[in-house]
């Protein structure tokens, strides 16, 4: 009987599957298509240079073996590697590489050189080696079930996010998208779901991402000519949790390659689960087709906690810490900081703060003056025009100059730190953030405020700036 190269790859997969675990086996042979058979040469397709790369790096000693059990011990491989110029609108193209050869040959014959730094950006996240078992979470394990509180207010969304921890991927809520407010717990949530799923299911791989972060790796890829590898990458992922997805607003690139990303992983059982400050139906300059997907699932809102609610966070953080403070205090607390998670435990930072430095014992008195500062700042309500009024007046400059395209070092950081407090200090997009500054990109608000951050830190006189402006807008 004729060999061919269906029959003999068949035969290869066969002892293949008898020797490696089935999730390895499904993710690293089932795609494999085999192309031709030339005399003791196979020549098999595989999707992405990475994953041919991947095959030489873990499986090269398995496949010649069972190779050589069907052709022989002249047995040769030849990979079919899908090549994607993310520059050009062009078709991918293949070429052909023979197996543990890492200097590729084209069609033509003629030997295509390495990159040797394009290693690096196979795995987005540079972990030595690229074994699948070794890519870090990136999880916070004080984010879990046990310091999550459940009230009224979030009692839909952590239901749900058990659910999923308990079976990811096999629930209706794929993906679950956690939204709501700033300092609700969103983060904290999705944390909670990955973390236990890694104590559940040692096996999988979860995968904590910013969606800011996300968006730099894939450009990063396009600059490198490395987007098929980008995209095989987050493909590799049982649970993928993007956080504050609405950064994606704008981004056309981002999106398109999260999209063919989000239907792999979810055509294949994978978990993906989503955080916003809004819902679906509020986010704007995302594509139709994304916003469809984000509502296949469910999507859960976190609201400000109730009263009783907010006495539970406080008591749980006082025991975790090891503090014993009076119930009055408790309830004060809990009666006047109402928005949310994050100002009600850095109440009790600053409670805690105030008492160990001065010596002094919790008081009414003490709470008082600390909630009263945390009420002011939260009930007053800065615009972007003020803050550019603001920081114009403290610059000596008019708001059309301020906003202008000079790049004049003084105007640039007046113009800079407009942005910061902007971000800071209201609920805006930073592309909505920028529009209104001069009409900016969001990467310009971004590079703003890192540079903001970096100043601060090693200028005594820009620190100066921030601290007085800070001022100025909080009282």
């Amino acid at each position: 009987m004729t060999k061919t190269a269906t029959s003999v790859w068949n035969e290869c997969l066969s002892f293949i599957k008898d020797n490696i675990k089935p999730q390895a086996y499904k993710t690293w042979f089932e795609p494999i298509k085999p192309i031709k058979i030339s005399g003791d040469s196979l020549t098999i397709q595989v999707p992405s240079k990475f994953f041919y790369e991947w095959l030489e790096e873990h499986y090269i000693k398995l496949l010649r073996v069972a190779l050589v059990r069907e052709l022989g011990s002249d047995a040769k491989l030849i990979y079919d590697v899908r090549m994607e110029n993310a520059y050009s609108s062009s078709k991918p193209h293949t070429v052909k590489i023979p197996s543990s050869n890492r200097r590729p040959m084209n069609s033509q014959g003629v030997t295509v050189p390495m990159d040797i730094n394009r290693r690096e950006l196979k795995n987005p996240f540079v972990i030595p080696g690229l074994q699948k078992v070794k890519i870090e979470s990136q999880l916070n394990p004080n984010y879990n079930f046990d310091s999550f509180i459940e009230g009224d207010s979030n009692r839909l969304a952590r239901s749900a996010s058990r659910a999923v921890a308990n079976k990811p991927g096999g629930t209706s809520f794929n993906p679950l998208l956690i939204y709501g407010g700033v300092g609700l717990g969103k983060t904290h949530l999705s944390h909670a779901i990955g973390v236990e799923i890694k104590d559940k299911y040692p096996d999988k791989t979860v995968l904590y991402i910013s969606s800011e972060r996300f968006t730099q790796q894939f450009i990063d890829s396009v600059k490198s000519n490395s987007r098929n590898d980008f995209i095989h990458f987050y493909q590799m992922i049982d649970v993928l949790i993007i956080d504050d997805v609405q950064f994606l607003s704008g981004k056309t690139g981002t999106q398109d390659v999260f999209f063919h990303i989000f239907n792999h992983l979810h055509q294949n059982g994978k978990q993906v689960i989503l955080t916003s400050d809004k819902a679906p139906v509020d986010m704007q300059d995302i594509e139709q087709r994304l916003l469809s997907r984000f509502k296949w699932g469910l999507s859960a809102e976190l609201q400000p906690p109730d009263y009783e609610t907010r006495v539970s966070i406080l008591q749980n953080k006082l025991f975790r810490d090891g503090v014993e403070m009076p119930d009055e205090i408790v309830d004060y607390i809990a009666k006047y900081i109402k928005s949310n998670v994050r100002e009600l435990e850095g109440v009790l930072v600053s409670m805690i703060a105030q008492a160990s430095f001065n010596r002094k014992e919790f008081t009414l008195s003490l709470t008082k003056q600390i909630v009263d500062k945390f009420v002011k700042n939260t009930k007053r309500e800065v615009s972007i025009d003020q803050i550019q009024k603001v920081v114009s007046s403290y610059f000596d400059l008019d708001v059309a100059t301020l906003q202008s395209k000079t790049r004049k070092r003084h105007i640039v950081q007046a113009r800079q730190l407009a942005m910061f407090f902007a971000k800071r200090m209201t609920k805006a997009s930073l592309a909505s953030i920028g529009s209104q500054i001069g009409k900016r990109d969001h990467a310009t608000v971004l590079h703003a405020c890192k540079t903001v951050g970096n100043l601060t830190e090693t200028d005594k006189q820009f620190r100066k700036y921030v601290e007085d402006l800070t001022k100025k807008l909080t009282y």
